[in-house]
């Protein structure tokens, strides 16, 4: 399987809520950097309990309107255009890091003073 392909699988479920399907396309030491870069959480079972969080850590009406992937040689970038409640358009990126067909990191690249201010 193609590792964008992976990585859309990964945005399905995060919009049907289905985190259990996502986090099995992860490795036990996952790295996320989530946005402000200021975050990082390590291994699996303390990236699955963000994920249970995820509503708050969103600006209040965030929504997706647009997705790509950019795929190379062991990553893909997803680049995400999106919506919310005080903003009707910004974009941000997503890095992809894969071992094997496994995500081992992932970074989230945004606007840090836009994103603080939808809050």
């Amino acid at each position: 399987m193609k590792l964008s392909n992976i990585v859309q699988r990964g945005w399905e479920a995060v919009d049907r809520g289905d985190f259990d399907t996502l986090v099995a396309d992860y490795t036990d030491d996952i790295t996320f950097i989530m946005p402000g870069q200021e975050n990082i959480v390590r291994g699996l079972m303390t990236f699955r309990s963000v994920l249970d969080q995820l509503g708050g850590l969103l600006p209040p009406g965030f929504e997706i309107t647009e997705l790509r992937q950019i795929e190379g040689e062991n990553e893909v970038v997803s680049i995400v255009e999106w919506k919310s409640n005080k903003i009707e358009f910004s974009a941000l990126s997503v890095l992809f890091r894969f071992e094997g067909d496994k995500i081992y990191e992932e970074r989230w690249f945004v606007d840090t003073e836009q994103w603080k201010r939808l809050f």
